[in-house]
Order: C-alpha cells, then sequence, then structure tokens
C-alpha cells in the first residue's frame, strides 16, 4: 500500500517522464473505473488503486497521463504506453 501523498508525488514523477502537465491529481471513489483525467489536466484517482501492486498503479498513472496526449487508444497510444510500461521503474 501506498500513502495518498506519495501516490501524488508519483504521479507527478511519471508525467514528468510522459511530458505532460497535470494541473491537479485527486482520490475519489469511483464506481467503474480505475481512473479518469480531463483535458485540462486533472486527474481522478480511485483510492483503492492506493492498494494495487506497483505494477498496476504505474499502468494505471501512465495510462491516464497518455490521454493527455492521445484521448484515443489508437496506435501510438498502445506503442507509448508499452514502451513507458515495459522499461521505467520508479519507486
Amino acid at each position: 500500500m501506498i500513502s495518498p501523498e506519495s501516490f501524488k508525488q508519483l504521479v507527478g514523477e511519471w508525467a514528468k517522464i510522459c511530458n505532460v502537465e497535470i494541473k491537479e491529481i485527486h482520490l475519489r471513489k469511483m464506481k467503474n473505473k480505475w481512473a479518469s483525467c480531463s483535458s485540462r489536466g486533472r486527474l481522478t484517482f480511485d483510492p483503492a488503486i492506493l492498494q494495487q501492486s506497483k505494477d498496476e498503479r504505474k499502468k494505471i498513472i501512465v495510462h491516464e497521463l497518455l490521454h493527455l496526449k492521445y484521448p484515443n487508444h489508437g496506435k501510438m497510444f498502445r506503442a507509448l504506453l508499452n514502451a513507458y510500461t515495459a522499461d521505467k521503474e520508479i519507486d
């Protein structure tokens, strides 16, 4: 498990790696998904993500951050998601 503060710091670190700008990070109970993002840079994560494994958190974080560049799940989105989650390690 990771603390909310550490999680938000981790999201910020990944934002730098992915070269995207985030405005806000929120933790709020969500019914049907792990996270969402707005085109204005607001990221919202379900607090249950704090209890996921490090690898699972990384995939969810990077997925949402890449949506700030690519709003769909096209080829470029998938290629970058695979590239970032395959070899980058941040604790």
